[in-house]
């Protein structure tokens, strides 16, 4: 008998090893990795810094020397008879230095610095965008499988009540009602299951975006329902704004602003050129030995431009009027993210003890009363009031669970905590 069945179970084995391994299973820490490594907008956010960058560089490149080498040739002639045509070649190597613009460039190089301070805070603040949208979804996956058992349970329990109260109801201790309450019961049961399962589904593919996957596949999740940050004092609210992505973000242009607004300023002021050149030119039929340079400086004073130069300050002005407005706002709006995320993260673990309690209750009070309506000592209506009180616990309990997770996570977006933190 036992040689019939191990091959049979190696066959079943080698079979379901595909199956098994076609889930794969990811933990918090993985999915961080993951995300780091490949989401879509951690490199948006990296393409527009290293914009930036490139910016300041091409900026910067106005204070550095300019050298260019030109080539030229120039044919010339005449109709009249015995003149012949001439061929003049001639090449230089010219050098441009700029000595003095009342330091228009250095503020908008300044200003660039600024931009790019603000760009990298952008980044962090995408991050911290990320890894709250990433955290999200890993939760409503653990929160979806847990739902599928916890539905399968509950669809168990309906089924064995509906089996006793027909033996009830076929042996003339309970009423028809009762049946058909039961019967209503298990449908809402097998419902719930089959809704929890194309939730799961749902939960495997959002989370697959939040990692930037390309394709979708089954993907299971291993964690707990608990918070890492177990801080239940209050911190100072105003200084987290301070070190907030986003407000060190709009600190940043505000600078930037100012710098450009410098710039706009001294654009009034002269230019200073050291100018230098060296070259050759000859009639191609005629040897050559002189060589041509030239030295000097060249003074560029701005008079009169249509008032072009006083359009640009007004702008200039106006830009940093609205970069300081948007921070200050920015930095109110972020308090009070912070204020309610904190009271939100405080609600949620606690609410989570409440429910601990509710459920421990009801599932007390169904072991009572299921061997109180097995004994005939409670009614149906006060059994099945019972049962479902059970079945709300534990999904309420489910529910706090989860919530508790996505209540850390907003807490910790609304500090500033991304996938690189």
């Amino acid at each position: 008998m036992r040689a019939r069945i191990y091959p049979l179970l190696v066959v079943l084995l080698l079979f379901a090893s595909p199956l098994l391994q076609a889930e794969e299973l990811l933990s918090w820490q993985q999915c961080i990795s993951e995300a780091r490594q490949a989401h879509p907008d951690l490199f948006s956010a990296l393409a527009t810094l290293q914009q930036a960058e490139a910016d300041k560089q091409i900026t910067a490149g106005a204070l550095l020397p300019s050298l260019s080498f030109g080539v030229s040739t120039q044919e010339s002639g005449t109709t009249s008879k015995g003149i012949e045509p001439s061929s003049i070649l001639s090449y230089s190597l010219s050098a441009k230095q700029l000595l003095f613009d009342g330091h228009k460039t250095s503020s908008l190089v300044s200003g660039n610095a600024e931009s790019i301070k603000a760009a990298q805070y952008n980044y962090f603040a995408v991050s911290a965008a990320v890894r709250f949208a990433l955290r999200s979804a890993f939760t409503e996956l653990l929160k979806a499988q847990e739902l599928v058992g916890l539905t399968r349970e509950i669809a168990d329990r309906r089924k064995n009540n509906l089996r006793l109260i027909n033996l009830r109801y076929q042996g003339g201790r309970e009423h028809v009602g009762a049946l058909r309450q039961a019967e209503a019961d298990m449908a809402q049961a097998a419902f719930e299951v089959s809704q929890a399962e194309r939730g799961l589904v749902l939960a495997q593919t959002k989370l697959a975006s939040a990692l930037g996957r390309d394709a979708h596949k089954p993907i299971r999740v291993q964690g707990a329902f608990t918070a890492s940050d177990l801080s239940t004092n209050k911190p100072d609210l105003a200084q987290l704004v301070k070190y907030n992505p986003l407000f060190q973000q709009l600190d940043a242009q505000s600078k930037a602003a100012r710098y450009n607004l410098q710039a706009a300023k001294n654009a009034f002021s002269p230019d200073l050129y050291l100018n230098s050149s060296v070259g050759k030119s000859m009639v191609v039929s005629w040897p050559f030995h002189s060589v041509d340079w030239s030295a000097g400086v060249t003074l560029s004073v701005p008079i009169y431009e249509g008032s072009i130069g006083h359009a640009k300050v007004s702008k200039a002005m106006a830009v940093l009027s609205q970069q300081n407005a948007q921070e200050k706002s920015g930095y109110l709006q972020l308090l009070n993210t912070l204020e309610e995320s904190w009271k939100t993260f405080q609600d949620a673990r606690q609410m989570v003890l409440v429910k601990k309690k509710f459920l421990d209750a009801a599932t007390e009070r169904s072991s009572i009363a299921n061997a109180q309506y097995s004994n005939g000592l409670i009614l149906f209506n006060d059994w099945v009031i019972i049962e479902n009180n059970l079945v709300s616990a534990k999904k309420d309990f489910l529910n706090a669970e989860a919530a508790l997770l996505t209540a850390e996570a907003q807490w910790i977006q609304a500090k500033g905590g991304g996938v690189d933190g």
